[in-house]
């Protein structure tokens, strides 16, 4: 039998497989609110045999965008744009999950599909940025540092969002943690220079994560949360692969339910080699160390890979993004190229069934 293709349960929630859709940014929101584009980009996935499909870096505030196409669920509008497209992932047997994010100083960015690059100044519709201290990432407006009541301010927008993505139907919870993103700036030494209970040692570089994490199985009490971490900077003296498994233990011990392992993002100076399953390594150490459930992601694009790393016991699931949108029917592909037998073809392709 396929574990590609053999159900994972998180908590309540059953995924049908263990072939997931990565969050993926569209840059194609308006005011935060999703549109048509994301309800065909998202169910199509559905359709073709994902497991759990994760909706792209979804801001908990306004400032938390990385760019002004960003979606959103800081407001009721937002919320009630989400339910149609998630009761259409649900409809077709997948999972809905969202990723809820804040950029910090990678935030008020051009889109990929502006021709621009660097921050948005205020006058081109951007705003002000906000990080655990006064350091730009490079090519970037230099961010102001938190205080206590901006960070608590923070803390409880994730919790006001994941109300909101639960009620719009969301079944599981991601809270990014990875790619140089605000949770991640806390994380790592080289972007939190802090003094104070939230800098210096892991325990308190990592109570903004733990702080969110509690606030928000607090306000989406018995639904799975992941938490998507960048298990190194790739740079000298940066957040590393030990840091990370254990605070994926802290983390498990507060209710988180499974880990996303991905790297890198936090400086423009990172040095790594991309290829085929490059971040494998990374998840099944965390995975080894830390005892806790993972995925595995990075260019991770066909079936018998996927398989592989399942049953070599690096990860519990995988995790694709580009092969997805060059077939949004990855899933259906990967269960015929396996010999998996399934039964959510839609019937209406069921003729291309082999």
């Amino acid at each position: 039998m396929s574990r590609l293709f053999t159900p994972l349960t998180l908590r309540d929630v059953t995924v049908r497989n263990r072939l997931w859709v990565s969050p993926m940014c569209q840059y194609s929101a308006v005011d935060g609110v999703p549109q048509e584009w994301h309800h065909t980009h998202l169910v199509q996935f559905a359709s073709g045999g994902a497991g759990l499909i994760v909706a792209e870096a979804t801001a908990v505030a306004p400032e938390g965008r990385i760019s002004p196409e960003d979606t959103g669920l800081w407001n009721d509008d937002q919320r009630d744009a989400w339910a149609p497209i998630v009761a259409a992932i649900r409809r077709r047997g997948a999972v809905a999950g969202v990723q809820l994010a804040h950029a910090g100083r990678k935030a008020s960015t051009w889109s990929p599909f502006s021709g621009r690059r660097g921050s948005v100044a205020a006058a081109d519709g951007g705003w002000s940025t906000v990080a655990p201290s006064a350091g730009a990432f490079d090519g970037f407006a230099e961010p102001t540092a938190l205080d206590v009541a901006g960070i608590d301010r923070i803390v409880a927008a994730f919790s006001s969002a994941a109300r909101r993505a639960v009620a719009a139907g969301f079944q599981v919870l991601e809270l990014h943690a990875a790619h140089g993103y605000l949770l991640h700036q806390f994380l790592s030494p080289l972007s939190n220079r802090r003094d104070d209970e939230y800098g210096g040692s892991l325990k308190n570089r990592a109570r903004l994560l733990l702080r969110t994490l509690e606030a928000v199985t607090d306000a989406a009490p018995g639904v799975p949360v992941i938490v998507r971490f960048s298990a190194t900077d790739w740079a000298e003296g940066g957040w590393d692969a030990d840091e990370t498994a254990t605070v994926a233990r802290w983390a498990a011990d507060r209710g988180a339910d499974f880990f996303d392992i991905s790297s890198g993002g936090l400086v423009a100076h990172q040095r790594l080699t991309t290829g085929p399953g490059y971040q494998v390594d990374l998840a099944a150490r965390v995975r080894r160390e830390a005892g806790v459930p993972v995925n595995a992601v990075g260019m991770i694009d066909d079936a018998a890979h996927a398989e592989r790393v399942l049953a070599e016991g690096a990860a519990d699931a995988v995790m694709a993004g580009r092969e997805w949108l060059r077939d949004p029917h990855y899933g259906l592909r990967a269960a015929d190229e396996l010999g998996a037998e399934i039964d959510y073809w839609p019937k209406q392709y069921l003729r291309a069934r082999r």
